[in-house]
C-alpha cells in the first residue's frame, strides 16, 4: 500500500508539470512550423529530428541502469549503489564513443545518395545532424545520473526540469520567429544547446543530493559488476538501439520516396503522439522503479499486480485523449495549425492507433527487465524491430501511399506484443497469458471499441464545428469513465484506487473525515 502511496504522488506532481508543458509544447510547434516553413520543418524532421529519439534511448537506456539501482535499493544495499553508479558511468562512456563513431559514419551515407534534400538546404542539414552527434554523446553519459533520480523517485525535481524545458523551448521557438539568421541553422543549434545545458543541471543536482553519487573509479571497481552490467546494458541497448533506428528509418523511408514534404506530416504526427502518450508514460515513469523493488525485494506477486494495473491505467490515460482526438483530428489540426500539410491527419491517426495498442503491453517490458534475463527478448525484439522498413521500401517501390509505412509498424507492433513480449513474460514472470489477455487486453479494447463506435456516430451525424468538437470529448470522456470502473478494473483493483483517492477527497473537503 505505501508503494501505491508513493507512485499516486510521484503521478500526481509529475501531472502538474504536464498539464503545464503540453500545451506550451503544442504552441511551441506551431510557431516553429510557421517560421521554419514546410519544407526546413520536414528537414528537421528528417535530419534533427533524431534529436527528439534521443529522449526514447534515453529513456530505455535509463531504465537497464535504473534496474540495478533500484533492486539494489530493494536489497537495501548502500555499498553495492555506489558500485553500480561507477561502473554505469564507464559503460555508458564507452557506448557514447561507439554511438558517436557510428553515427559520424552513417552521416556520409546519409548525405552522399540517401536522403533527398534540396541542394540549398543540405549545407544546414549536415550542421543539423552535427548538433544531434553532440547532443547524443552528452545524452548517454549522462544516462548513471538520469537513473540515480529516477530509483529515487524524485519526480519533483523531474517536474521541475520539465517546467523550465518547456519555457526554455519556447524562448527559443521565439526567437527562431524573429531571428535575421538561418532559422533552421538556428533552431538546430539552440535545442543541441539546450539538452546539453539541461544534462549538466541534472548531473551538479546528483552530486549534491544523493550519497551515491561518489565518482571514485578504483575504490568502487567490481569485476563482476561490470561484467554483468555489461552485459544487461549491451542487450538493453541493443534492443533500444534497434528501435530508435527503426523510429527513425521511418522518416528515411519516406524522404527517399516522398521528400522533405511528406516529413513535415510525420513530424506533426510524432508532436501529437507525443503528446498524448506522455499522459501515460508519466505514470510508468513513477510505477517502473515500483516494479523494480518489487522484484529486488522478492514480492513477485506485488510486481505482476503492478504490471497488470499499471498497463490497464497507462491505456485508459491515453486513450481517455486519443479517442476524441482520432475522431475529430481533421478540425484540430485547422484549429492548432495555420497550414495543415499533406498526409498529416491520416499519419497522427495511425501513430495513435498503434501507440494505444502498445500501451496494453507497455509495463511487461521493464517487468522482464526487472528478472534481468532479457538476452533472448531483446534479441527478437531487434530481429523484428528492422522488418517494416524493409517492407516498406518495398511497397514504396511498388508505388503504394505513404501511409502504408504506418499500417505495418502497426502489423509488427501487434506481432511483438503478443508472440515476443507476452511469452518472455510468461517464462521470466510467470505471467498467466490467457489471465492478461483476459484482464487487460480484452476489458481495455472492448471499452474502446464502444466508445470509438459512439463518438464515430456523432462525428458523422453532426455538423463540423465546435458543437460537435465538445460533444465528442464530453460523451467519449463520460464512457471512458464508465468503462474503466465498470468492465475494466476489477473488485480489488478498485479497492486500491479507492484507497488513494479518499485522503485527497478528504483534503479537498468534498467528504467530511
Amino acid at each position: 500500500m505505501q508503494d501505491a502511496k508513493r507512485v499516486a504522488n510521484n503521478t500526481g506532481i509529475l501531472y502538474l508539470r504536464m498539464v503545464i508543458t503540453v500545451f506550451i509544447s503544442l504552441y511551441v510547434t506551431r510557431l516553429v512550423l510557421a517560421a521554419l516553413g514546410t519544407e526546413d520543418f520536414g528537414i528537421f524532421s528528417v535530419v534533427g529530428g533524431a534529436i527528439t529519439m534521443l529522449t526514447f534511448l534515453n529513456a530505455a537506456m535509463t531504465s537497464a541502469t535504473q534496474r540495478f539501482m533500484s533492486y539494489a535499493k530493494g536489497e537495501a544495499n548502500n555499498m553495492k549503489l555506489k558500485n553500480i553508479f561507477n561502473v554505469s558511468l564507464i559503460l555508458h562512456f564507452l557506448i557514447a564513443i561507439a554511438i558517436t563513431v557510428i553515427l559520424e559514419v552513417a552521416g556520409y551515407f546519409f548525405f552522399n545518395g540517401v536522403l533527398e534534400i534540396n541542394p540549398e538546404r543540405i549545407n544546414a542539414a549536415k550542421l543539423i545532424y552535427q548538433f544531434l552527434i553532440v547532443s547524443t554523446f552528452f545524452t548517454i553519459i549522462s544516462v548513471p545520473y538520469d537513473a540515480v533520480i529516477n530509483a529515487n523517485e524524485n519526480m519533483l525535481f523531474v517536474a521541475i526540469i520539465g517546467v523550465i524545458e518547456a519555457f526554455l523551448k519556447l524562448a527559443i521557438a521565439y526567437y527562431v520567429t524573429y531571428t535575421v539568421f538561418d532559422k533552421l541553422i538556428s533552431y538546430g543549434f539552440l535545442m543541441a544547446i539546450l539538452i546539453i545545458l539541461l544534462l549538466v543541471c541534472r548531473q551538479l543536482y546528483c552530486h549534491i543530493k544523493y550519497e551515491e553519487v561518489d565518482i571514485n573509479l578504483k575504490k568502487y571497481k567490481d569485476k563482476l559488476l561490470f561484467k554483468e552490467m555489461s552485459r544487461f546494458a549491451g542487450w538493453s541497448l541493443l534492443g533500444s538501439s534497434s528501435g530508435m533506428l527503426s523510429n527513425y528509418g521511418q522518416g528515411i523511408v519516406l524522404n527517399m520516396y516522398f521528400g522533405t514534404l511528406i516529413n513535415a506530416s510525420q513530424g506533426i504526427s510524432n508532436q501529437v503522439n507525443g503528446q498524448l502518450s506522455s499522459f501515460s508514460n508519466t505514470m510508468l515513469k513513477a510505477l517502473n522503479p515500483v516494479i523494480a523493488k518489487s522484484e529486488g525485494a522478492g514480492n513477485r506477486k506485488m510486481l505482476i499486480s503492478s504490471v497488470k494495473l499499471g498497463s490497464k491505467f497507462s491505456y485508459f490515460l491515453l486513450s481517455f485523449f486519443a479517442i476524441p482526438v482520432i475522431i475529430e483530428m481533421p478540425l484540430i489540426l485547422n484549429l492548432w495549425l495555420k497550414d495543415v500539410p499533406d498526409y498529416a491527419v491520416t499519419f497522427c491517426r495511425l501513430l495513435l492507433i498503434k501507440n494505444l495498442h502498445d500501451q496494453l503491453f507497455v509495463t511487461l517490458a521493464p517487468a522482464i527487465a526487472a528478472v534481468g534475463n532479457i538476452k533472448k527478448y531483446q534479441i527478437y525484439i531487434s530481429l523484428l524491430a528492422f522488418t517494416p522498413l524493409i517492407i516498406t521500401a518495398i511497397l514504396f517501390s511498388m508505388g503504394y501511399e505513404p501511409y502504408v509505412l504506418y499500417i505495418v509498424f502497426i502489423i509488427q507492433s501487434a506481432a511483438r506484443s503478443y508472440f515476443i513480449t507476452l511469452y518472455h513474460a510468461n517464462k521470466n514472470l510467470n505471467l498467466s497469458i490467457s489471465g492478461f489477455l483476459n484482464d487487460v487486453v480484452f476489458r481495455c479494447l472492448s471499452v474502446a471499441l464502444i466508445v470509438f463506435i459512439i463518438g464515430s456516430l456523432l462525428h458523422i451525424f453532426l455538423e463540423v464545428g465546435y458543437l460537435r468538437l465538445s460533444l465528442v470529448i464530453i460523451i467519449c470522456s463520460i464512457l471512458n469513465l464508465l468503462g474503466l470502473a465498470f468492465i475494466v478494473l476489477k473488485s480489488n483493483e478498485k479497492k486500491i484506487i479507492y484507497e488513494l483517492i479518499l485522503p485527497i477527497i478528504k483534503r479537498l473537503g468534498i467528504i467530511k473525515a
